[in-house]
């Protein structure tokens, strides 16, 4: 049995990441594990914690959403350190697009008796990050989500954001370059993932593959705001890909420009465009099923 260090994000999910670390401590405890709780007090304090767990030789339980996640994914990187997931923030993409399961006590026996696999990331903006990058409307619908944070159940939050977003944002004149391809467009926005889901279940690029070495882009061209609307219950199925307005290409660079827009990655702001995403194939080492 390992020795466990759970780092856990205490504002995640409103508070939902400390009883998770909570009761997962107990249940690694009670299957013979050696643990440990540090509460996060920031994405700055992410190496420091990463680097002694890593000391310690212990494997480190990662509780929060993606944001949390992605925070961790430099140091683990780094460190080469082999981590577990608890998922337990608003969104839960990566852990949705790894088959992580929602419930604490499914996650925490993951932890204790998963596969040790490796995964890619993405190396953008000086960071690692896990899920996507993306510059656009849906970056809007992130800031929108981030400040409303706490006042609407996160189901809600996307959903109303999103439409939100749409209202608001207006299309841009987008360059994107996929390693020696060029596609140049008016849109709405431009996505490099690693995962297949955002937006809190959103498969915004159903044929992701986290091991595949390559990053699925996404680009979204102009249309009426109403149609765009009306067919956000695809996002959610997967099946967005066949409108016309939709292009997709797969590569291990990606650089995405577009002027007046900030890009974001995995719920989080980035930095302006333009930015460049390259895939970091095999980068972290985490427990999954087999």
């Amino acid at each position: 049995m390992r020795s466990f260090h759970i780092i856990a994000n205490p504002l995640s999910g409103g508070g939902r990441a400390v009883r998770a670390a909570r009761e997962v401590a107990a249940d690694l405890g009670d299957a013979g594990g050696a643990v440990r709780i540090t509460f996060s007090p920031g994405i700055e304090a992410a190496d420091g914690l990463v680097r002694d767990t890593a000391a310690a030789g212990e494997t480190a339980v990662v509780v929060g959403g993606d944001g949390m996640v992605s925070s961790m994914a430099g140091p683990l990187h780094k460190y080469d350190l082999t981590a577990a997931i608890i998922p337990s923030g608003r969104g839960n993409d990566f852990a949705r697009q790894l088959g992580i399961p929602e419930n604490v006590h499914d996650a925490a026996r993951l932890a204790a008796g998963g596969v040790e696999t490796k995964v890619d990331a993405i190396d953008v903006a000086d960071r690692v990050v896990v899920g996507s990058v993306y510059a656009g409307v849906d970056s809007r619908v992130s800031e929108l989500v981030n400040s409303s944070s706490g006042r609407l159940p996160s189901g809600a939050q996307y959903q109303l954001a999103s439409v939100r977003g749409l209202l608001q944002f207006s299309p841009r004149d987008y360059r994107v370059q996929v390693d020696d391809e060029v596609f140049e467009y008016r849109g709405f926005t431009a996505i490099a993932a690693n995962s297949g889901y955002y937006g809190k279940g959103m498969h915004i690029a159903p044929d992701a593959d986290v091991s595949d070495g390559l990053l699925d882009v996404v680009m979204v061209g102009a249309g009426s705001r109403l149609k765009f609307v009306r067919s956000l219950p695809q996002l959610y199925r997967g099946t967005h890909l066949k409108n016309p307005e939709v292009s997709v290409a797969r590569g291990a660079e990606v650089r995405i420009e577009a002027d007046g827009v900030e890009a974001y990655a995995d719920g989080e702001p980035l930095a302006p465009a333009p930015v460049t995403a390259r895939v970091l194939p095999g980068a972290l080492r985490l427990l999954l099923n087999g």
